[in-house]
């Protein structure tokens, strides 16, 4: 098959031919018919992920068409339409068992642990507990935005967050998972507060419901302009970027007894960031990670895209092909499009 490898960390991926994958016993290989480029693939790329051995494939935003499903395999058949949490859990440690599949003790995850979906076919494990059926209705590049960043902006959003509505909810970052977040938060009867340093992407949070924008290049100081538009801060607040200035703003900017989750990753030089742990005190605030979502909440998410709530084909932004993903991939720190990328054309 056609994949994406890099035998290096910062070296130039390339487009090369490797080998097929088989199932597991207890797995599928999926046809990929779409996959999102994201920025934790490139800090992957970087050598941020200790999981990650050389060569790589990477690549965990994927939807497509099951290739071959192994013998012990028995809720999935060939041909069945398909995505995937980028977190897929193991079905026998004690969060298994508890359902948070998302914090599994003996996770893999496409494109880290194992070579992911930047490839004509990849492998998944333990499909029954974690392949999702896809609506007939719902197009592959759509679907492959889920397996993300609009699946982990709605458990950020409604599963730690718990926002709700009249609640003030602040997304700081309007990547992929900040949009998300502002078009979920804005769905459950939020009012969204968006925050980035790019006003094309402050246009389009207006668009998917933001009641209001802050520029963090021209705002004097993001957390005060924060707490005077909510009136006492925010209720929910959300560092979907992963950076030391915005997860400093997203704590600085919430209201007493407010909650912070913190969904962009934050590695390499930014693992150790400015916390103002005496207002976190004083003020009895929450500070919460959001990893991911376990395939048995998509059920919750997907009825309400079936309904018309929420709408994440108007996140998609480019489409690409296989050919022009590395150059996408490493540029991303660089420049990244308004809205997700993704691979469409293999």
């Amino acid at each position: 098959m056609k994949a994406v490898l890099f035998e290096k960390f910062r070296q130039a991926p390339k487009v090369a031919t490797v080998a097929d994958p088989t199932p597991a016993r207890h797995g599928v290989v999926i046809k990929v018919e779409a996959t999102g480029v994201c920025r934790s693939d490139w800090h992957g790329w970087m050598g941020h992920d200790s999981d990650i051995d050389l060569p790589h494939v990477p690549g965990h935003e994927l939807a497509g068409v099951i290739e071959a499903v192994g013998k012990d395999v028995t809720n999935w058949h060939v041909g069945d339409r398909v995505t995937v949490p980028f977190i897929s859990g193991c079905g026998s440690c004690s969060e298994c068992h508890a359902g948070h599949q998302q914090v599994c003790h003996n996770q893999e995850q496409p494109g880290f642990t194992h070579w992911g979906s930047f490839a004509e076919y990849v492998g998944i494990h333990q499909a029954d507990l974690n392949l999702v059926a896809l609506p007939e209705s719902m197009d592959f590049a759509t679907a492959a935005s889920l397996g993300c960043r609009f699946a982990t902006a709605f458990r950020a959003v409604v599963d730690q967050g718990k926002a709700g509505a009249g609640q003030w909810v602040a997304v700081h970052g309007c990547g992929g998972v900040g949009l998300s977040a502002v078009m979920i938060a804005n769905a459950v009867g939020a009012n969204v507060i968006a925050i980035d340093i790019d006003d094309q992407k402050l246009a389009l949070a207006r668009s998917l419901g933001a009641v209001a924008t802050v520029n963090g290049t021209t705002s004097a100081n993001v957390a005060d302009a924060v707490i005077d538009m909510t009136r006492g801060g925010a209720h929910v607040s959300m560092d979907a970027l992963g950076h030391p200035v915005t997860c400093f703003n997203s704590i600085q900017n919430l209201r007493p007894r407010g909650k912070h989750i913190q969904v962009g990753l934050m590695l390499g030089d930014h693992t150790a960031p400015q916390v103002p742990m005496a207002k976190v005190i004083g003020k009895e605030l929450e500070i919460l990670g959001s990893h991911g979502m376990q395939a048995h909440r998509y059920g919750a998410m997907l009825d309400m895209i079936q309904s018309g709530k929420l709408a994440p084909e108007r996140l998609i932004g480019d489409q690409i092909s296989l050919d022009e993903a590395p150059a996408a991939l490493v540029n991303m720190d660089k420049f990244q499009s308004i809205g997700a990328t993704v691979i469409t054309r293999f």
